[in-house]
C-alpha cells in the first residue's frame, strides 16, 4: 500500500484554512495545519505551531514537519491577514505588518518547502490571494497590493521553477463567508476625516456582503483539484464575483473598471 500524500497548509485553524484541511484529509491525505498557538492533534490534523512572520518559529515548524516526514507532495500557502483604511491615513507600521503577514510570511514559509521541492523535482505549491489582487477594494489598499504581490510571485515562480517539475497555483477567492471580518484591522476612522462618510459605507457593504456570500467550502474544492489534478491551473479564480472580474478586466478600461468598484461599494 503507497503512503498517503502529505500536504502543509499555514492558517488552517479556522475559516478558509481549516476547510482545506477537512477536505484534504477526506481525500485520504496526511496533513501539517500551521496554527501560531500549539494545539493537540485533531480530526487527524498534525498540528505545526508557527507564526509567519517570526523567522525561528517558521524554522521551528518546518523542522517539525520534515521529521516526521521524508517529503510534502504540497504546501498551501494561505495564512494571512486584512487591515482597513484609506491610504493617507494608514501609518506605515500598519502597513508593513500587512506585508509582513501577507506577502513575507509567504516567502518565509515558502522559500524551505521549495528547496525540497527541487531536490525531488516534483511537489505542489499553492499561494491564496484574492480577488482584491485583481479588482482593489476601496478601504483596503495594502491588503489588495498584498495579494496583488502574491499573484506576482506566483506567476514569476511558475516561470522559474518550470525546468523542476513543480506545479504552481494561484488560489484566487472572491468573497468567502468566513470569520475573516470578525479579525480584520478595521482601525479608526475620526468623525472630521474627509474619508469618514465614503469610508463608512464601503465598510458598511464589505459587512453586509461576506454573510451572504458562498462558504468556504469551494475555496476547499478549488484547492484539492490543484493538489490532485495531471494538469492544474495556474489561476482557480473562485466564486462567482472573481470569475466576472477576470471577464471585465478583459473587456473594461481601466476607468470603467474603477468606476464597477465604486458602484459595487457605493461610494
Amino acid at each position: 500500500m503507497s503512503e498517503a500524500k502529505t500536504v502543509l497548509i499555514t492558517g488552517a485553524s479556522s475559516g478558509l484554512g481549516a476547510a482545506m484541511a477537512d477536505r484534504m484529509l477526506d481525500l485520504g491525505w496526511r496533513v501539517f495545519g500551521t496554527s501560531r498557538s500549539a494545539r493537540e492533534p485533531t480530526k487527524g490534523i498534525e498540528w505545526v505551531a508557527m507564526d509567519v512572520c517570526d523567522d525561528a518559529s517558521v524554522v521551528a515548524g518546518l523542522s517539525f514537519v520534515f521529521e516526521r516526514t521524508e517529503q510534502l507532495d504540497g504546501i498551501v500557502c494561505n495564512a494571512g491577514s486584512g487591515i482597513y483604511g484609506s491610504v493617507e491615513e494608514t501609518g506605515l507600521d500598519r502597513a508593513r505588518a500587512q506585508f509582513e503577514t501577507n506577502f513575507f510570511g509567504v516567502l518565509r514559509v515558502l522559500t524551505p518547502v521549495l528547496a525540497h521541492m527541487r531536490k525531488r523535482n516534483a511537489g505542489r505549491i499553492l499561494l491564496v490571494g484574492s480577488l482584491s489582487g485583481r479588482a482593489p477594494i476601496p478601504f483596503q489598499a495594502h491588503y489588495s497590493a498584498s495579494k496583488a504581490a502574491v499573484e506576482a510571485l506566483a506567476f514569476s515562480l511558475a516561470n522559474e521553477t518550470h525546468p523542476f517539475d513543480i506545479q504552481i497555483s494561484l488560489i484566487e477567492p472572491g468573497d468567502i463567508n468566513t470569520a475573516f471580518n470578525d479579525v480584520m484591522d478595521w482601525g479608526r476612522v475620526t468623525t472630521d476625516s474627509p474619508y469618514a462618510e465614503r469610508s463608512a459605507i464601503c465598510e458598511r457593504s464589505i459587512r453586509e456582503s461576506l454573510p451572504k456570500s458562498p462558504g468556504p467550502e469551494i475555496v476547499a474544492d478549488a484547492v484539492a483539484h490543484a493538489l490532485t489534478s495531471a494538469r492544474p491551473r495556474l489561476r482557480y479564480a473562485v466564486g462567482k464575483e472573481a470569475r466576472l472580474v477576470g471577464i471585465g478586466k478583459r473587456l473594461l478600461s481601466d476607468r470603467m473598471t474603477l468606476k464597477t468598484i465604486r458602484d459595487h461599494f457605493g461610494i
